[in-house]
């Protein structure tokens, strides 16, 4: 009689969850994604965070869970979603292309094209911010020559971006007295330790690193122009003419030539479509709100993050969303 009882509360509960989930949310595929960003102190790791917790805002309605993962940047974000290590992640534009294409940094030759690289949107601009000891006396670029230079974190973008510079100006790094590869939080502590005299990175602003280089010492942001970034621009639409905006930081009241790239939400064609567009759709359709989580976001617009920067394919499930909505 007890075996009985039991049994049929079983059968009972059996047929209620039954229900329950036949009555809940369809899951889109891909439940759980990760995206790849970059140091904690930069912005790339708070915009994945800012991504993510619009996504699982909605978890309850479409079943997808979103993580951040603090990574070296935009190089190791592109070979970690290449081997599958990643689902999606945080990579200037330029690297995007270059990934894309089989270009401009050995790796990226010696694997070849990374056709299946796809786009969701851009975010905000990341101009070079080349940061100096005031005492170093370094005013243009050019001036780095005999100097010490921290050019960021190995498989890092902005490594990468450096290299490229530095070689288009006819330089290598042994024209520098020491070429410093730390982490990026490590740097301001290293210039105003006089460890180094320089540290060269690409970033939103306001940056938290910058602001404090600036505010633990004298330090001035470095005129970033010339004939051979002129070139640079001209020749890759994926970068752009663009100023340190003066007195945002303290000790620098005018405004400094730069030119740097944007930062881009990137994927595989292999991440199934609905997934996708729940990232897309959970970002765009809270965009005042995505705004708000961050000052670099301020200027944001729609049409431009589905525009600008785009030097790859965009995902069937970003195109998917930006059709729905009349914007393709």
């Amino acid at each position: 009689m007890i075996q009985k009882k039991f049994t049929k509360k079983l059968l009972v509960a059996g047929l209620t969850l039954a229900a329950y989930l036949a009555s809940a949310p369809s899951f889109a595929e891909g439940s759980f994604i990760t995206i790849g960003t970059g140091g904690v102190t930069g912005v790339y790791y708070p915009t994945g965070g800012a991504i993510c917790r619009l996504v699982n805002k909605g978890r309850k309605q479409h079943g997808v869970r979103c993580s951040v993962e603090s990574t070296d940047g935009s190089v190791y974000n592109i070979n970690a979603i290449r081997s599958g290590d990643l689902d999606m992640g945080v990579v200037q534009s330029d690297w995007q292309y270059h990934a894309h294409n089989g270009t401009g940094k050995k790796s990226f030759i010696e694997q070849g094209p990374f056709k299946e690289l796809r786009a969701l949107f851009s975010v905000h601009p990341e101009p070079i911010s080349l940061v100096a000891r005031k005492d170093a006396n370094i005013k243009h670029v050019s001036d780095l020559v005999g100097k010490r230079v921290n050019i960021g974190n190995p498989g890092s973008g902005t490594e990468a971006t450096w290299n490229v510079m530095w070689n288009a100006m006819g330089y290598t790094n042994k024209d520098l007295k020491q070429a410093s590869q730390m982490k990026s939080s490590e740097t301001p502590g290293a210039l105003c330790d006089n460890k180094i005299d320089a540290f060269f990175w690409l970033a939103g602003n306001p940056a938290a690193l910058n602001k404090e280089a600036t505010i633990t010492c004298e330090a001035n942001f470095v005129d970033v122009s010339g004939p051979a970034v002129d070139k640079l621009v001209k020749d890759n639409t994926f970068y752009t003419k663009t100023v340190i905006p003066g007195g945002m930081y303290r000790g620098n009241p005018d405004d400094v030539p730069t030119f740097g790239v944007a930062a881009t939400l990137v994927t595989s064609s292999e991440l199934p479509v609905n997934t996708v567009y729940v990232v897309v759709k959970s970002v765009f359709e809270n965009l005042e709100d995505f705004i708000k989580l961050h000052p670099a976001f301020a200027h944001l617009k729609a049409d431009d993050m589905i525009h600008i920067a785009m030097s790859v394919p965009l995902h069937d499930g970003a195109i998917k969303y930006y059709k729905e909505k009349g914007w393709m």
